[in-house]
C-alpha cells in the first residue's frame, strides 16, 4: 500500500516594508521550506500547482514573501486567496508589522528608499499608505507578528518559537495566546486584554524573583490558591463560552493578551494554562511570552 502523500503546508510571509520580512523567509529556508520572494499575486496558484508535483517531497513546505511592491496586490489578493484557500492545502498567512516611528527610523538607517515613497509622497507619508493598503492582508492573517522591539536575532528567535507551538489546520477559528509586561506596553494587535496585576505577584519573593511562569513554584503561587485559583476557573469558563460565538460569526483569527508588570511571571502562568485548556478543547492555537526574558 502506498504511503498517502502529507498534506502541503503553504507560509505566505508578507506585511509592512521594513519589519523584517525577508529575515522572516530566511528563518523558514533554514527550516526546510522552499522559499520564493516577490512573486505576483496572480502566479501563487500555479506556483503552488507545480511545486506540489515537483518539490512537494524534497521540502517541508513552500513560503512566499509577498507585499505592496506586486502590482497586482490589490486587485487580485481576495480572489487568489479564495482559490487558494479551496485547494488541498494548508495555509498559514503571517503578517510583520511594526510601529511607523521605527520602521522610518531603520528606513533612515538602511538608507534605502521606501516601495511608495516618490517625489510627491514622503517617508512618512509612504508608511502610513501601505499600512491602509495592506489592511486586507493583516485582517485575513493566521499571525500577527509585531517587530517594533525586535532585533533580527529576537525575529528570528520569536518566529522560530511561534512556528513551532502553531497548529496547521483549516476551517476554525485560530486563537493566539500571548503575555506581555505593561511596562513594556500592550500588544497593539491584541483583541482582548487581561490585566492581571491584582494577582499575588512572584517578584517579590526571592526564590521565585528569577523563575518564570513556565516553572511550577511560580505558576502555584499564582494560581493554586484564591484570588488565582477563582479567576482561572471563571476566566477559562468564559472563554470556552465565548470563542465558539465568535466563531459562529465567522471570527477568522483572535489574539488573547494577558498582562502583568513585567511579562514573566503572572502573565505566563496564565498564557500557559489558558493555552493548555484550549488545547485539550480543540483549537487551533499559538503562543507568545512576549517579554518573558525582559521582565
Amino acid at each position: 500500500m502506498e504511503d498517502t502523500p502529507a498534506e502541503l503546508t503553504i507560509v505566505i510571509l508578507t506585511g509592512l516594508s521594513g519589519s523584517g520580512k525577508s529575515t522572516a523567509l530566511r528563518v523558514f529556508e533554514d527550516l526546510g521550506f522552499f522559499c520564493v520572494d516577490g512573486l505576483p499575486v496572480s502566479l501563487v496558484p500555479k506556483l503552488i500547482g507545480l511545486f506540489e508535483v515537483k518539490g512537494g517531497q524534497r521540502y517541508k513546505g513552500l513560503a512566499l514573501g509577498m507585499d505592496v511592491r506586486q502590482a497586482d496586490m490589490d486587485t487580485d489578493w481576495g480572489a487568489t486567496l479564495a482559490q487558494v484557500k479551496g485547494a488541498a492545502a494548508a495555509l498559514q498567512i503571517i503578517f510583520l508589522e511594526a510601529d511607523t516611528q521605527e520602521i522610518i527610523r531603520r528606513y533612515a538607517t538602511t538608507r534605502r528608499p521606501h516601495p511608495l515613497e516618490s517625489e510627491s509622497r514622503g517617508l512618512e507619508q509612504a508608511v502610513l499608505e501601505e499600512r491602509t493598503r495592506m489592511t486586507p492582508l493583516r485582517d485575513s492573517a493566521d499571525m500577527v507578528l509585531d517587530t517594533t522591539d525586535f532585533s533580527i536575532h529576537d525575529l528570528r528567535r520569536k518566529l522560530q518559537e511561534k512556528w513551532a507551538s502553531i497548529r496547521v489546520s483549516t476551517g476554525m477559528l485560530k486563537v493566539h495566546v500571548m503575555s506581555f509586561g505593561f511596562k513594556y506596553g500592550p500588544p497593539s494587535e491584541a483583541d482582548m486584554v487581561f490585566d492581571l496585576r491584582f494577582l499575588p505577584n512572584p517578584y517579590f519573593d526571592k526564590a521565585l524573583r528569577e523563575k518564570t511562569g513556565k516553572d511550577a513554584p511560580v505558576r502555584d503561587y499564582v494560581l493554586a490558591e484564591d484570588p488565582g485559583r477563582e479567576f482561572l476557573a471563571r476566566l477559562t469558563a468564559f472563554l470556552l463560552y465565548l470563542l465558539p460565538l465568535y466563531a459562529r460569526e465567522g471570527r477568522y483569527r483572535l489574539t488573547i493578551a494577558f498582562g502583568c508588570t513585567g511579562g514573566r511571571h503572572r502573565s505566563v502562568a496564565v498564557a500557559e494554562s489558558v493555552f493548555d485548556t484550549l488545547s485539550k478543547a480543540g483549537y487551533n492555537l499559538s503562543l507568545e511570552h512576549r517579554h518573558i526574558e525582559r521582565g
